[in-house]
């Protein structure tokens, strides 16, 4: 397939996610405006019913990445995440050429998927849901989110290495598997660093609240979340490929 036609699709897959991730996240935030927090740990996600609000918002993500594996994953793969590419590229799974142009789509496509959800939301998206941007939450360090999100990558990366990338997984279960633990991972620390896993989906809404609203995010919290995910992703790229000699299949 050529490179270019699996670069849109890469670029499609990214936007699909943010919208309905990212917009979820959004609309939680737009209907829980206004209610008394419970504690200062919550800053609109949880006045709906708790950790409930993060189930919601875990499934709206897992659903759209299982949805894109599902339709694209046979044209591009369907990373849809910088980190995956990097940490494919990084184990020789993937060639650096692709790896750049597979990087530069999914970060135009996460910019476009926050931009038609502003546009079909209106202002409030931005100026109350924050187009479900991630940030580190009140009382939480930047270190205490770089280390939730290259934990919460890991899991990621090493179910992606596992159900996907190894040949000796069972087909046609990827896209189920990799959603549960997106959802899995982010209902577990998406009230600590957002629940990121993938510079692409911070990127997306950091660079259109600049472009609209004059956000910083993208020079003060957007280098916490291209860090981690990288990282962690690396960590269990090397690690899946080690305790499964992945090289002798």
């Amino acid at each position: 397939m050529e490179l270019v036609k699996r670069s849109i699709a890469e670029l499609v897959g990214t936007m699909l996610l943010v919208f309905i991730g990212c917009g979820a996240v959004s609309v939680l935030l737009m209907l829980a405006a206004g209610t008394p927090t419970a504690t200062p740990f919550d800053i609109g996600i949880g006045a709906l019913g708790g950790l409930g609000d993060w189930l919601a918002v875990g499934v709206a993500f897992g659903i759209a990445v299982a949805v894109v594996i599902y339709t694209l994953g046979r044209v591009s793969g369907a990373h849809i995440n910088p980190a995956v590419s990097i940490a494919l590229w990084s184990i020789k799974k993937f060639p650096a050429k692709d790896t750049v142009a597979y990087i530069i789509a999914q970060c135009i496509g996460a910019a476009i998927g926050s931009a038609l959800f502003l546009f079909i939301a209106g202002p409030d998206a931005l100026a109350i849901g924050g187009l479900g941007a991630t940030a580190p939450f009140p009382g939480i360090s930047i270190w205490q989110v770089l280390v939730a999100e290259i934990i919460g990558t890991f899991v990621l990366m090493l179910t992606i290495m596992g159900v996907a990338v190894d040949q000796r997984a069972t087909p046609g279960f990827a896209g189920l598997v990799i959603g549960m633990a997106v959802a899995g991972v982010i209902i577990a620390i998406g009230n600590i660093s957002g629940g990121s896993l993938n510079p692409a989906r911070t990127f997306g809404p950091d660079l259109i609240a600049t472009i609209m609203g004059g956000s910083t995010a993208l020079v003060t919290t957007f280098p916490i979340y291209v860090v981690g995910p990288i990282v962690g992703a690396v960590l269990a790229a090397f690690f899946y490929k080690y305790v499964a000699g992945l090289d002798n299949n």
